[in-house]
């Protein structure tokens, strides 16, 4: 299976959208990997100074305030308020450590704080539009995380998956990269099925899929590749490609947005 013609899908790519989940952004203990957060600020950095336009999703700020305030084993983290109350003290290191990051590569970062409410009204919607453009134009990379202080969808529903994908259709994107702990969608569950093979291209997300999508292995994220897929589809309505990869080395972006075979590729039908 190929991806076609690498040579336009590489240059049809201007803005994308990156969401990195909480497994690829902690150990296993729950505290951040700096490395990891260093080399990912290093290469988004250095795409949005090939002159394309970047977005960054993060996840994690619920495990950064479990580990600050360690809550980890306490009752209360198993609480949506609990959750809420870590999000909140996470949310704050977890920015001042992405600008601390992107600073060593002279990037300008902002944050935006989202919520379903936002993308479902009009006029917040078109002010959330008019804010992220202005912020590419500025070549500024905006950092967007789901406001986990008021609201629940995020930590009830999915690891911010969803709101990626909904960020890639408010703005346009022409590409929404999901970089997570496993290389891509497979046949099987690759922990348990050793036959289990990877899917490299998918071009119509039917209920086939969904089937396939199993949940995730973090302790501390809240999604899993069944909302990947979705995000994934929600792109597709939207026109947009996905690719699902594996985050633990993020200069492997360079090769997604070049038209490398990296991953599971949802190719949206008019790019095929």
């Amino acid at each position: 299976m190929s991806f076609g013609n690498m040579k336009k899908y590489s240059k049809d790519i201007n803005r994308v959208v990156v969401k990195i989940g909480t497994s690829t952004l902690t150990y296993s203990s729950g505290k951040l990997n700096f490395e990891r957060i260093d080399k990912i600020a290093r290469v988004l950095s250095d795409i949005n100074n090939q002159g394309k336009q970047v977005i960054l999703v993060t996840s994690a700020a619920i495990g950064v305030g479990v580990a600050k305030l360690g809550i980890r084993d306490s009752e209360i983290i198993k609480t949506v308020q609990g959750k809420q109350a870590a999000a909140s003290v996470g949310q704050a290191m977890l920015m001042k450590i992405y600008q601390r990051f992107f600073n060593d590569y002279n990037q300008i970062v902002s944050q935006v704080l989202l919520t379903r409410y936002v993308t479902e009204n009009e006029q917040t919607k078109v002010n959330a539009q008019n804010t992220f453009n202005a912020l590419l134009e500025m070549g500024v990379i905006p950092i967007v995380n789901e406001n986990d202080t008021i609201a629940i969808d995020e930590i009830v529903f999915g690891d911010n998956d969803t709101l990626s994908a909904t960020v890639a259709s408010l703005v346009d994107a022409d590409l929404l990269i999901l970089l997570t702990d496993i290389d891509g969608l497979y046949t099987g569950d690759p922990r348990k099925n050793p036959d289990a093979k990877l899917i490299p291209r998918i071009e119509d997300i039917g209920k086939d899929i969904e089937k396939l999508a199993s949940g995730t292995s973090s302790t501390l994220g809240t999604g899993g590749m069944i909302t990947k897929v979705k995000a994934a589809e929600i792109a597709y309505e939207s026109g947009i490609d996905t690719v699902i990869a594996n985050g633990s080395d993020p200069s492997i972006m360079y090769g997604i947005i070049n038209g490398e075979e990296i991953g599971t590729h949802f190719v949206a039908p008019q790019n095929r």
